[in-house]
């Protein structure tokens, strides 16, 4: 019963009888010296057990059907092996076992299980996952969709026919046929990665095709609103209801430091009062669960009172009537251009000027910057002082552009 290193042994567990007085059979699959057992839901009476042959002894009609079913196990173990073999995977006792019960179809593919695991991901959205991040993972399967039938000549492969010369091309596409910065395909490929390490986890897969593929960032600073260009945003009256509430929102994220999805989820739960009479927002980050303690200052306050009658807000338990991230942003850019700012901004470009125009300009430490923010580690807001020491430069330079030695 042997097929190269894999042997089959079929046996019982004399010392765990069922109530009907026989003994369970179980299947055992041992490669290598590693071995792997499960019952086969089937039992057989001790004293008709061959424990040589690993079959029943009896000639009764449950005996011959034991054996055929045996036999049945038997031969699809053999059949699994092979299919193991030629997909080139990691063959385990446990995934042999998986496939011959049918627990592992096997010959998983790259796209559908990727649309699959996006579909669990919708499932959760705004729990587990924002739609930013869904909808990152569903570029990424678009790009893959492109390439797949030009590199392979199919619509879809399995995990194992992936290689690190695909990776590659992968990233030559993302940056030339894409037309995609560094720091955006680094993202695409960390939600590539995380289904091929699933697929080496699961044994769909024996070599990780990321191996040798360095994932590094190009360093960028990040784009925040002055607190002067605060102010004009603060200050523009919008005759564009629109405008108004997306102009309010970002402002709103400028004093808290809340992501979008964070804000879109606030609720009055999330509002405490201390024994002094100061209101706070107690809320865990959506992205990391981290939990955030931020002050709430008259300007976001005034900006709830607001909203707290908007037919929205009410029938949604929401504190604040936030659009969708695309028309946040489609209208900030509305919002950037009438008040002058010529900067790319974005709902995230509130959560930086609160971090360097609110709070780090204004002498609030560093670590209470990152606690407020929900950062795991503090080197995440230091690029938020590195950039405005910066800003601080540049400024200091345009004075001393416009002094003269003279003036001494």
């Amino acid at each position: 019963m042997k097929q190269g290193t894999m042997n089959i042994l079929f046996f019982v567990l004399k010392t765990k009888l069922l109530k009907n007085g026989e003994a369970p059979v179980l299947m055992r699959i041992t490669i290598n010296g590693d071995y792997d057992d499960v019952r086969i839901q089937r039992s057989v009476p001790l004293n008709l057990w061959n424990a040589a042959k690993g079959c029943s002894k009896g000639r009764d009609r449950a005996s011959v059907a034991l054996n055929a079913y045996i036999a049945e196990l038997h031969a699809r173990a053999l059949e699994k092996h092979k299919e193991l073999v030629l997909e080139q995977a990691l063959i385990t006792p446990k995934l042999i076992l998986k496939r011959v019960f049918g627990k592992d179809t096997g010959m998983r593919t790259l796209l559908g299980t990727m649309m699959e695991g996006i579909g669990e991901m919708e499932t959760l959205a705004g729990i587990d996952y924002s739609p930013v991040t869904i909808n990152r993972y569903k570029n990424v399967v678009k790009k893959l969709q492109r390439l797949i039938p030009s590199y392979y000549g199919k619509e879809d492969i399995t995990f194992h026919e992936l290689t690190p010369e695909f990776i590659r091309a992968f990233d030559i596409y993302l940056k030339t046929e894409a037309g995609l910065c560094r720091n955006t395909i680094v993202r695409y490929m960390k939600c590539f990665k995380k289904f091929t390490n699933m697929a080496l986890a699961k044994e769909w897969m024996r070599k990780n095709p990321f191996y040798g593929y360095k994932m590094e960032q190009d360093e960028t600073d990040p784009v925040f609103l002055t607190y002067d260009e605060l102010q004009t945003v603060m200050k523009k009256k919008f005759t564009i209801p629109r405008l108004e509430l997306v102009r309010d929102i970002f402002v709103f994220a400028c004093f808290t430091g809340l992501s979008f999805i964070d804000i879109k989820q606030l609720t009055a739960e999330h509002i405490v009062k201390d024994r002094e009479g100061n209101f706070w927002i107690r809320k865990a980050r959506q992205k990391t669960k981290n939990m955030c303690n931020i002050p709430l200052l008259d300007i976001p306050l005034a900006i709830i009172e607001k909203y707290k009658d908007n037919p929205k807000c009410q029938k949604q338990k929401v504190l604040l009537p936030v659009p969708c991230n695309q028309k946040m942003n489609s209208y900030l850019k509305e919002i950037s251009d009438l008040c002058g700012i010529h900067k790319e901004i974005s709902t995230h470009t509130a959560r930086r000027s609160y971090a360097t125009s609110v709070c780090l300009a204004n002498g609030v430490s560093i670590e209470n910057v990152a606690k407020m923010l929900g950062h795991s580690n503090i080197n995440m807001t230091k690029r938020y002082a590195r950039v405005l020491d910066q800003s601080i430069l540049n400024d200091m330079q345009k004075v001393g552009n416009n002094l003269f030695v003279s003036d001494i």
